[in-house]
């Protein structure tokens, strides 16, 4: 029996772990080691919670303790050093299963693994390695983006392609809705490959093509440039939905922009940020360097989020002004 660690956050990851905890159950030739995951953290009510794997995870128990089966041992370090390493040896696991952990795995915490290690990668590599692959994808407005299951290595999202799946694209999907798609379709991915590790690894192929690299996205990239297009400026909400968001100012009030659309350029230009006006169908149409966003959901920073019209009719004087100006 095959006994996996499976490394994750999340809740891009959640759909896999279940898929691993399906294949246990069912009495299959794996098990679940354990959980590899970040320790719980302060969020937005002031305590600290756990990452959305580990919640999955403890979810499972009654399930696995209806089955005879013991909690799943759950790992929270703050670095992967020594004292990690012998809590993972202590779990004598064989397989290392990884997805959006968000750690580099060293050369002694991969020699833990007998049978060595896959990651589920977001992206058709070797495009967009790194840690924002699907926010670099809507960013690009990429026409298509898929999944891979590759040969973890000690290069980032470097190791040979165990599987791929690629899928197309509609240009209105939002770090959310591509993260819930990925994360379903990965987790079939894994099934299939774990169904028959062996013939998996026997056909995996080093990686073609060029690189390219996606890096952490800092809070302040959310700032919109209203210079840019209409058309970027709309894949730069998309993308940064749920985080950092896309906000803008008027005056000293910080203004979220929560959805939107592109539109055509009108013939008669403003000055960049200027809203124009409003579409009884499409929103407020705010001037762009290239083209009028239609924005459809907004909200004033620390209020509630608010359609178009209803945010409006509580906003006199918006008609007309310049968003993003110097205070």
């Amino acid at each position: 029996m095959v006994r996996i660690l499976f490394a994750a956050s999340p809740a891009i990851a959640v759909p896999s772990l279940g898929a691993l905890s399906e294949m246990e159950l069912e009495g299959g030739a794996l098990a679940i080691a354990g959980i590899l995951t970040n320790p719980d953290r302060c969020r937005k009510h002031g305590y600290d919670e756990p990452t959305d794997v580990s919640a999955a995870a403890l979810a499972l128990d009654p399930l696995r303790k209806g089955r005879g089966l013991p909690p799943i041992p759950q790992l929270k370090p703050e670095k992967l050093d020594g004292q990690a390493r012998e809590e993972v040896s202590a779990l004598a696991p064989d397989l290392l299963v990884s997805f959006a952990y968000g750690r580099i795995f060293g050369p002694r915490f991969l020699d833990l693994f007998p049978m060595g290690g896959i990651n589920i990668h977001p992206s058709l590599l070797p495009r967009y390695r790194g840690a924002t692959p699907i926010q670099a994808a809507i960013l690009a407005r990429e026409r298509e983006t898929g999944i891979c299951i590759q040969k973890i290595s000690l290069g980032m999202d470097e190791g040979d392609i165990l599987a791929q799946e690629i899928f197309g694209l509609t240009g209105r999907e939002t770090a959310v809705s591509l993260s819930c798609a990925v994360g379903d379709r990965a987790a079939a991915m894994l099934r299939k490959i774990l169904a028959d590790f062996a013939a998996a690894l026997a056909a995996a192929q080093p990686q073609q093509g060029q690189a390219s690299y996606c890096r952490q996205i800092r809070k302040e990239e959310g700032i919109i440039d209203w210079g840019k297009s209409a058309a970027e400026i709309d894949a730069q909400i998309r993308a940064y939905t749920p985080w950092p968001l896309s906000v803008t100012n008027l005056g000293k009030d910080a203004l979220v922009i929560l959805e939107a659309q592109a539109l055509a350029p009108q013939t008669e230009r403003a000055a960049v940020g200027t809203v124009l006006g409003t579409d009884k169908e499409k929103g407020i149409l705010i001037q762009t360097g290239d083209g009028v966003l239609a924005v459809s959901r907004l909200q004033w920073q620390a209020k509630k989020p608010l359609d178009w019209k209803a945010f409006c009719n509580g906003a006199r004087g918006f008609i007309g002004a310049v968003l993003g100006k110097p205070q």
